[in-house]
Order: structure tokens, then sequence, then C-alpha cells
């Protein structure tokens, strides 16, 4: 099967690339708007700028994959808010040209949605909770669903939760990341109580990535960790894991903090679907704390 992964920079990328290239049966295409910064053992590095439609048009032509896995996307919610045009050229625009590519050339696309496009009034969700997104990003997001959706090509869109990892270059902090380093330094930091997420440990979506390419699966999965924290509670548990000051985490709540963009307050998803269809199963937060550790270690 070959495979054509987007924005394969960035902390999904590398990590489904590098999954991919363990799978003797896939052909890797990954691709970025600037040359990866990691080795791939088999496959070919392709650039691309997927907000380019004549970019995308020839890429796809001259590759022909079987499945794209669109991983890229602009993700920092608050920029989001405040660059708007940036924000919707990156993650509508750009699937749009996707979409259109993949109906010429009959090509599946995967693509990778979020819980931000609920507006958190209740968790965790399943596939059949209704969107209501209160942030541009969710916002865009959202319509991003509805033309791959509404395309005449075939589809699965994975969302997933507060993702968390180690990237090869240590160039994308985290959650996890963020909270190490700080408390390392031992520095304070306040986190919030009164939102609640299913932290998803980068390399357990790769793995549904990858599931949902081989099964060739149709449709919305959600695909996360399954256990419900709040912020503080992840920072805890790293600060336990790791065996760092814990008294140095203040406990605060979303008031106290003036962003751009609206978070929602309670997500997280119901994984059962993905359980039963794709035979995802995440691994626990603190088994992915240990794959954190090891591959800091490692370097």
């Amino acid at each position: 099967m070959k495979i054509l992964v987007t924005g394969a920079n960035g902390l999904l990328g590398q990590k489904l690339t590098f999954l991919l290239n363990q799978d003797a049966e896939a052909d890797v295409i990954a691709t970025a708007r600037q040359k990866i910064n990691f080795g791939i053992q088999r496959g070919a590095f392709c650039a691309l700028d997927i907000t380019d439609a004549r970019q995308v048009d020839e890429v796809i032509g001259q590759w022909k994959p079987d499945v794209i896995i669109n991983t890229a996307a602009m993700t920092q919610v608050d920029q989001c808010e405040t660059e708007r045009e940036k924000c919707w050229s990156n993650n509508v625009t750009a699937v749009e040209h996707l979409v259109k590519a993949c109906e010429k050339f009959a090509v599946r696309i995967l693509h990778i949605s979020t819980d931000f496009i609920f507006d958190g009034s209740h968790g965790p969700l399943d596939e059949s909770a209704t969107p209501h997104p209160l942030s541009y990003y969710g916002a865009s997001k959202l319509a991003a669903e509805e033309a791959i959706i509404k395309s005449k090509t075939d589809w699965a869109i994975l969302r997933t939760v507060l993702v968390y990892g180690v990237t090869m270059d240590m160039s994308r902090s985290n959650i996890v990341l963020w909270v190490k380093k700080n408390l390392e330094e031992h520095k304070p930091i306040q986190v919030v109580n009164d939102q609640w997420r299913t932290p998803t440990l980068a390399e357990d979506l790769a793995m549904g990535c990858h599931l949902a390419a081989l099964k060739k699966s149709r449709g919305i999965y959600h695909v996360s960790g399954e256990e419900m924290m709040t912020p503080y509670d992840i920072a805890v548990r790293t600060a336990v894991f790791f065996n760092l000051d814990k008294s140095l985490i203040k406990k605060t709540d979303s008031t106290q903090f003036k962003q751009p963009a609206v978070r929602p307050l309670r997500t997280g998803f119901i994984i059962e679907k993905a359980r039963k269809e794709l035979g995802y199963e995440p691994h626990s937060f603190e088994e992915g704390l240990a794959i954190v550790e090891h591959q800091l270690h490692s370097g």
C-alpha cells in the first residue's frame, strides 16, 4: 500500500512516518513544506505545501498513493483566533485542495480532526455527538470535516484529544514536556483544574492512523487515550512519574487566563468504536510517560 503523509515534520507526522517504515507492506511518501529533519529507512520525501493547489495536484498525480493521511494543520488555538485568514488557508482551503486531488486520482483520504469542534458542555463524547465549536480553530477543523464528508472520494476522519510525545529534534512542546521542563527548573506553574480531556500519546494516534489505513476504514472515529483527566491531574501525575516537586504546581481555573480563544471545558472521547472496528488499544497515561522518558534518554 502506497501511503502519502502530509505534515511529516510534526509530532504525529514523525511518529506515523516512523511506524509505517516498520511495515514491510507500506510504501511511504513523507511530505512537508521543508525537508524532513529525520531519516526514513524506506520510501521517499517530497516537498509539499498543501495550501498550494497546483503543488497538491502535481504531487498526488506524480505519486498516485492509495491513501493520503493528512496530519498537517495549524493547531495553535490562540494563533488561529488572531490570524484567521492563515488558519482557514491551512485548515480548510488546504483540505479542499487535497479532496479535489483525491477525487481526480481516486485516492482515499484519512484526516485528523479534534475535540475542539465540540463546545465542552459534556463529555466524554462518542462519534454521534453534535459539533458546536467555540473557537475559530474548532470552526476551521469542523469545516474541513464537512468538506471531506461531502467529497466523492473514500474517507475516514480520526478525531483526537490533547496529543503529547517527543519529536526527534525536540522542536515541539506539549503539556507533558512543558510541565517536566518547568519543574526541573524549579519554576512554579499554574495549571487549570476545570477542563477535562483524554490525553493521547502520539504513538497511539499514529497506530490508529495505521490501522484505519490498513483496514480501509470509512467514517468518523474517536482515537485518544481513555483516561479522563484535567490538565492539573496531568501535571501532578507527570511530576510524580519523573520524581519532580509537585508542590510547585498551583491549581487554578480557566477564568484566571485571558486567552484569545475559548477552550471547551469538558470533552474527552469514548473510544469503543475505534477499539471494535480498528483494533485500537491505547497505552495508559503512565505507560505513555514511560515511552516519553525512554525517548528523552535515548535522544
